[in-house]
This record gives C-alpha cells, sequence and structure tokens, in this order.
C-alpha cells in the first residue's frame, strides 16, 4: 500500500476560522439589525403590512374564514400562523391578532372578533382560547387576487409551504389603518387615514403625476383616528410633515358643556386622544385633583358605556370652561402629540422616510403591477380554455368518429390525437356556417383537448351544448382581446386602476355602515388651538386666612382662620411646635432644607387642622437625613441671605428660589459637614450685615460687600479659627442692631464701630447682654 493512498484524519480545528471581534460582531449585529428592520418593525409600503399581519391574513384565508362565514378559535389561528408561516411566540401572534380587531386602534379592522379582545380602558384580550374570530371584509379586499397570480409567493420558513410576499392590497392600507414600530436605528410611528381621501387622492395622483405634496392636501388634510378628537395642530406644520415624512399632531379630545340648572354645569368628553387608555386617563385626572395641582377642577366621574362619557366637575359653577379644560389639556392626556415618522420599506427591500405621495405612489406602482399580472392570468386561462373548447367544437362537428373511437380503439387518447381531423370530417352545421381554424399543425387534437373530450360528461352530447360552446368561444375571445388592448395601453390601465379605486370606495366610503355604525365618517376633526392663558394659582383658590403648624418632627398643617399664636396645640407623643404664622390660602411657602435646596408648597394644599397633619417629607422630595432650616412665606421681588455653617453666604432673589417639582432648586452648594443654616428674609432698607459665630465673636459689616447670586457656595462672611457660625441677620444702621438679652428684654445697639469691620474678618466678642444661644432673635 502507498503512503498516498492513506487518508490522514482531518484537522480537528480546521472548521475553526478567525476573525477580528471587530468584524464579527459587526457583521452579526448587521444581519440582525436587517432582520428585524424588513421582518419585523417597518412596514410595507405597498400593502402596509408587517410580516407577521401578512401571515395572520394569509392563514385566516386558508382556513376559509371569510367575512360571512364562520368563527374559528383564536388559538386555532395563532397556532397555524405559528407552525406554517411564522416561527415565533404564539402569545406575540395573538397579540397582534387582537389589535387587528380592536377598533379603537385600527381605524378599518382587519379581523372580526368575537369575544373579549380587549377595550379602550387598557384592559387585555382574553386568551387565546376564550375568543374567536374572522375576517372583516377590509381584510377580504386586502388579499383579492391572490388566486390570480396577483402577486409573488416565496417559501415558508421551513421550504414546506408558500406565503405571498405582499398582498394584492385594494387599498393604501398604510396610511389608512397606519403603523408603529421600533427598529435598530430607526423607528416608524403612522396615524391612520380615511379611505375615501385617501382613494380621492390617488386618483388626483393618477391624473396630475407631478402633483404637488401640498396639493394631496385638499383631499387628505389629516389624520382620521379611530377614535376621533380634535386635531389642533397648524395647517403649515400639517403640510411640512406630510412633506418630508417627519413632523407631528396636537390632538384633543371632544367635549361638551352640559347645563345642570340653576348655574351648574360640567364637562362631558365624548372622545379620547388616539392611544390614550381612559383608566389612566381617570387615574391621571383624580391625581391632579387629589394634590391640588388644578384646584379650580373638583371631581371626575366615569359614565361611559358602549361610548365615552367622562363628566369632568368643576370646584366652583364660576370658574370659566375655557380655562379649566386649558389647564386639564397642560397636566393630562387629554391633549397629546402624535409624532409622524412615514419610515417604510419601499418595494419591501428598501427603508426610506417617505412623503404621502411617495407612499401613495408606491401603492399605484403596486395596484398597477397586480393588475398586469392578473391580466397576464387571466389571458393565461383563456388561452387554455379556448384550446378546450376547440377540442369539443371538433368533437361535435365529428361526433361519430370520436365515438367509434373511445368505443372500439384500445387506446382512445392516442387514437383521438393521431386521427386527422382535417376537411374530409368536418359536417357542415344547420344552426351556423362557422367553421373552426385546424385544431393544431397537422389538424390533431393536442394532448390537453384530448383529454378534455375524454372527460366529457355524456349529458354534454346534446345539440344545445354545441351552440353554447360557441357562444362562450366568442365571449372569450372578445374579452381577450380587451386584455390584450389593456395590456398593450399604459392609459387604459390607469383608468381601470381608478374605476377599482372607485369602487373600493362606494364598499368602504363614508357611507359605509356596519351593525348600524357609521364606519366610513370622518371622526377626527379640525380646529384652532387657541391661546391657553396663564391663570396665576392665586386666581383659582379662595383667599382665606390660616394658620400654618409645623411640628419638630415634621408634621405640617394648616388651620382655619388666625388663632392666636400663643395658643397651647396639640401634637404625638415626643413632639412639639417648631414653626407656627399666619397665612392665606393663596400664599406659597418656601421650605428651606439643611441641604442647601429650596422647596415649595402651596399653603391651599396643606392639610386641614382637625389632625395632627401630614410629614412635610410626603409633600417634597426632602431626604430623611435633612433638617428643615426655615418655612417662608413667599413674597415676590423680596431678597434672601442664606448661608452655612461654615460661614459661607450670599444674596438671592427670592423669586428665582421658587422651585416647579417636588424634587425643590438647589440654591446653596455645601459640602463635607457643612449644613445650610441661615435663610434671612432682606429688609427694604437694611444696609448691613451682623454675623455671631459660635466662639461668640461678632461682625458687622456693609451688605454691598455680597454678591447676589442664583446658586453656589457663595463668599466668606466671618473667619473662624474653631466652630463654625451661629447666625446672621440683615439690619439698617440708622436703626441699630437689636437682640433680646436673657431677662427677654429688647436690646439695641446704636453705636457698632467697635464691631464692625471688613468682611471675612474675625470680628470682636459680643456686648454684653448678648444672647446666650447666641441668636439675634
Amino acid at each position: 500500500m502507498k503512503m498516498s493512498d492513506v487518508t490522514t484524519p482531518a484537522d480537528p480545528d480546521s472548521r475553526n476560522s478567525s476573525e477580528p471581534l471587530r468584524r464579527a460582531l459587526g457583521d452579526r449585529y448587521l444581519t440582525y439589525a436587517l432582520s428585524t428592520i424588513m421582518h419585523r418593525a417597518l412596514p410595507d409600503a405597498r400593502d402596509g403590512l408587517k410580516p407577521v399581519h401578512r401571515r395572520i391574513l394569509f392563514a385566516m384565508r386558508e382556513l376559509r374564514l371569510n367575512s360571512t362565514g364562520g368563527f374559528r378559535k383564536s388559538a386555532k389561528i395563532s397556532g397555524d400562523v405559528m407552525g406554517n408561516y411564522h416561527p415565533h411566540g404564539d402569545a406575540a401572534i395573538y397579540d397582534a391578532m387582537a389589535r387587528l380587531a380592536q377598533d379603537f386602534n385600527v381605524r378599518y379592522p382587519l379581523v372580526d372578533g368575537q369575544g373579549n379582545f380587549g377595550n379602550i380602558d387598557g384592559d387585555n384580550p382574553a386568551a387565546s382560547r376564550y375568543t374567536e374570530a374572522r375576517m372583516t371584509a377590509v381584510a377580504e379586499a386586502m388579499l383579492e387576487g391572490l388566486n390570480e397570480n396577483a402577486v409573488d409567493f416565496r417559501e415558508n420558513y421551513d421550504g414546506t409551504l408558500t406565503e405571498p410576499a405582499v398582498l394584492p392590497a385594494q387599498f393604501p392600507n398604510l396610511l389608512a389603518n397606519g403603523s408603529s414600530g421600533i427598529a435598530v436605528g430607526m423607528a416608524t410611528n403612522i396615524p391612520p387615514h380615511n379611505i375615501s381621501e385617501l382613494v380621492d387622492a390617488c386618483i388626483h395622483l393618477i391624473k396630475t403625476p407631478d402633483a404637488r405634496d401640498d396639493t394631496l392636501l385638499k383631499y387628505v388634510p389629516g389624520p382620521d383616528f379611530p377614535t376621533g378628537g380634535i386635531i389642533v395642530e397648524p395647517p403649515e406644520n400639517i403640510a411640512n410633515a406630510y412633506r418630508t415624512g417627519k413632523g407631528g399632531f396636537r390632538l384633543r379630545c371632544r367635549w361638551e358643556t352640559e347645563d345642570l340648572g340653576r348655574g351648574a354645569w360640567q364637562i362631558v368628553i365624548t372622545e379620547i386622544p388616539y392611544q390614550v387608555q381612559k383608566s389612566k386617563l381617570i387615574e391621571k385626572i383624580a391625581e391632579l385633583i387629589q394634590t391640588k395641582k388644578i384646584p379650580i377642577l373638583g371631581d371626575v366621574r366615569d359614565e361611559s358605556a358602549d361610548d365615552i362619557r367622562l363628566i369632568i366637575e368643576p370646584r366652583s359653577k364660576n370658574v370659566d370652561p375655557e380655562v379649566l379644560m386649558g389647564m386639564l389639556y397642560r397636566s393630562s392626556d387629554l391633549e397629546v402629540r402624535f409624532s409622524l415618522n412615514m419610515n417604510v420599506l419601499i418595494d419591501g427591500v428598501t427603508p426610506k422616510v417617505c412623503s404621502m405621495k411617495e407612499v401613495l405612489r408606491a401603492f399605484l406602482d403596486h395596484r398597477r403591477e397586480v393588475l398586469q399580472r392578473r391580466s397576464t392570468h387571466r389571458m393565461e386561462k383563456i388561452d387554455h380554455r379556448l384550446e378546450v373548447l376547440e377540442g369539443f367544437i371538433v368533437a361535435f362537428l365529428n361526433l361519430d368518429r370520436v365515438i367509434d373511437i373511445i368505443r372500439y380503439d384500445e387506446d382512445p387518447k392516442s387514437a383521438l390525437m393521431a386521427e386527422d381531423w382535417g376537411k374530409d370530417h368536418v359536417r357542415a352545421m344547420d344552426e351556423a356556417s362557422y367553421v373552426p381554424p385546424a385544431p393544431s399543425a397537422e389538424n390533431s387534437l393536442s394532448e390537453v383537448q384530448a383529454d378534455a373530450i375524454l372527460n366529457m360528461r355524456l349529458r354534454s352530447l346534446r345539440r344545445l351544448e354545441e351552440i353554447e360552446l360557441l357562444r362562450e368561444q366568442a365571449a372569450l375571445m372578445e374579452e381577450r382581446s380587451g386584455l390584450e388592448d389593456l395590456l398593450e395601453n399604459e392609459g387604459t390601465q390607469w383608468d381601470t386602476i381608478i374605476d377599482q379605486l372607485r369602487e373600493t370606495k362606494k364598499q368602504f366610503g363614508k357611507d359605509w355602515s356596519l351593525d348600524g355604525k357609521n364606519i366610513g365618517r370622518r371622526r377626527t376633526s379640525f380646529s384652532e388651538a387657541g391661546v391657553i392663558e396663564e391663570v396665576p394659582l392665586e386666581a383659582m383658590i379662595d383667599r382665606e386666612p390660616i394658620t400654618v403648624v409645623c411640628s419638630q418632627m415634621g408634621w405640617i398643617r394648616a388651620m382655619t382662620g388666625h388663632i392666636d399664636l400663643n395658643r397651647e396645640l396639640k401634637f404625638k407623643d415626643g413632639d412639639g411646635p417648631r414653626f407656627i404664622f399666619h397665612a392665606e390660602t393663596t400664599d406659597r411657602l418656601l421650605v428651606f432644607g439643611s441641604n442647601g435646596r429650596f422647596y415649595t408648597v402651596s399653603a391651599s394644599t396643606l392639610p386641614g387642622g382637625r389632625g395632627m397633619g401630614e410629614p412635610l417629607r410626603l409633600m417634597v422630595d426632602l431626604p430623611n437625613e435633612v433638617q428643615i432650616v426655615d418655612i417662608l412665606i413667599h413674597k415676590a421681588g423680596r431678597k434672601l441671605l442664606v448661608a452655612s455653617s461654615a460661614g459661607d453666604g450670599f444674596i438671592v432673589p427670592e423669586d428665582d428660589v421658587l422651585a416647579q417639582t417636588r424634587s425643590g432648586k438647589q440654591v446653596l452648594n455645601v459640602r463635607g459637614d457643612a449644613k445650610a443654616m441661615i435663610c434671612a428674609p432682606v429688609a427694604g432698607d437694611a444696609d448691613a450685615v451682623a454675623v455671631v459665630g459660635e466662639n461668640r465673636k461678632v461682625l458687622v459689616f456693609g451688605l454691598d460687600e455680597l454678591p447676589e447670586m442664583g446658586r453656589g457656595k457663595g463668599v466668606r462672611l466671618q473667619k473662624y479659627k474653631d466652630g463654625g457660625m451661629s447666625d446672621a441677620i440683615t439690619f439698617s444702621r440708622e436703626n441699630g442692631l437689636s437682640w433680646q438679652d436673657p431677662a427677654g428684654r429688647t436690646r439695641t445697639e446704636a453705636d457698632l464701630t467697635e464691631w464692625t469691620g471688613k468682611r471675612a474678618t474675625a470680628g470682636r466678642m459680643a456686648p454684653r447682654g448678648f444672647p446666650r444661644d447666641n441668636r439675634f432673635g
């Protein structure tokens, strides 16, 4: 044996390959991204469907679930889709099918559901084993022509079956029902529109191929959402969105004022914005009432049955309904913005952000291709039938000979094909002088004709049938001639498409009704947004006197009226008074924390004074480790002196410390062990600052030496070797510096020369009689 004949075992590492990680990840992620874009997230511009929706409709067609037939279990449908065409989870397939049946999500539902398919409140559909479904008439219009070679078919995932690559689609479903999806690096979001308007736009585009985008807006003024509502987007913004394929639409609820008599009224909301869950909308409005963010809002109530009926009650009958709704638009989903991103697959391959004109053009080009393919398919069927009819006519003209061959010949098919059916065998017919052309090159029958003659029933061998064959042949020849003209003339093709579109409009247009409901009419109207006036909080609250009480542990309450501030009040065990002052319900309170943040609380939102109140930390996001330094009534235009325990501070305008959120607004920056310590209002005539440290040294300097800032650490007020600052205050030199001595008597020092110095110096020991707690009072 030669050594060359010996086969060595293969290298176990020969199947391994090496490549850079960047390239390996890039190639594989690109494959995944393309799969997501083409087969999951983006719809096809021709039929407006994603693969899962297309496969659902095709599987329902294979199950013969017509709109006039019976229903089948949804579990059966989703199982067939998963097993035959869509190898993904049945839950995802059922969710996609359920959405096609929801008339509040889909403008023209493609699935007719029986059972619980979810509702506008946001409840999920029942399990697939409990519901049944079939196609709608709209879905059948999407599928019409599949048996006539209207579109290409491709193999399914395992190569055992075939599925359509795209549906014929009698109408522009992409715009009619809209679509949304998130792919890799791109997304799509297309609102639904009205079929009648889309058909008019398509007809105009056929007649005027170079029509401008803005001209199409005369036919399609904007989206038509299944839940109705009012679009308040300016026309120029809508035109730009459709021209570029990107934009948005402001959509509001539809409401009216209902008179209750005696000057009372309530607001009735009959339509809510698209894709807003009614239950969550009510929860949001209820939260606005509870937190008193809209004080003029009294109550919300849901009286909906099959239709939408939300009741909004004002707190007072003197409230302006327009003002109340304007505030609700800002604070809830009674007004939303629907974003437009018309990112679709052109010809099922190329993702592109298209204008409305490009999308309609893609649909029309698809319809022309479908028309050509169906016409060609019909011509092939006619040619086949004409060939069969030709053989039948020959058989009838030579009936006796045909019968003899069938009776006596051992192989009648071969004999019929071999027989010469020339003029010697043709007999004249009494009813007509029609003489058929030679069936084939040598006056013989083709295999198709011979099979047709052998399969002919005996009862067809009557004289009347012979006449019917001639009539059918003449009709088919006329139809074939028309199809030839159609395929050769582009103008005739577009005229036929216009006729088909008009039939679609007649079927699904504005007069289309189903189960007593007008489905085809436009549901979404247009209006101007108007100007929503800024209403100050004080204007919406009844002005009443209150007494604000805050305990040492941070429990706050508002007692009705201005009570005696020295009155003894009840507190929780281990707790006691900390802040107590007179205020009004229209006031805003500034809470200054030891972390240097200001928090804003409306006095009207404080709990009543019958109980112990509520923790202030629950009203604002005040951390547990942060102490409350001070609580002030906000006064516009006033200035505050803020300082830390480290002796740093500055002047800040009070208007700049108002916080718009629960988390407050950071004003004084503190680090390490330093804490915010001072928040003192600056009096109108103040021109000096007095500071005292833990070492009982007092320093007085000019107010103009402190900077005015919006946020920061500030500058050094007083210098300390040990300890930190105890207190700081602003005052007028003319009036002198006052404090309370240990005996409770007010003492004023007019000559401050001894303690006056430059900012950031150490100062001098406090005068005799200065409070032992190192506080100015």
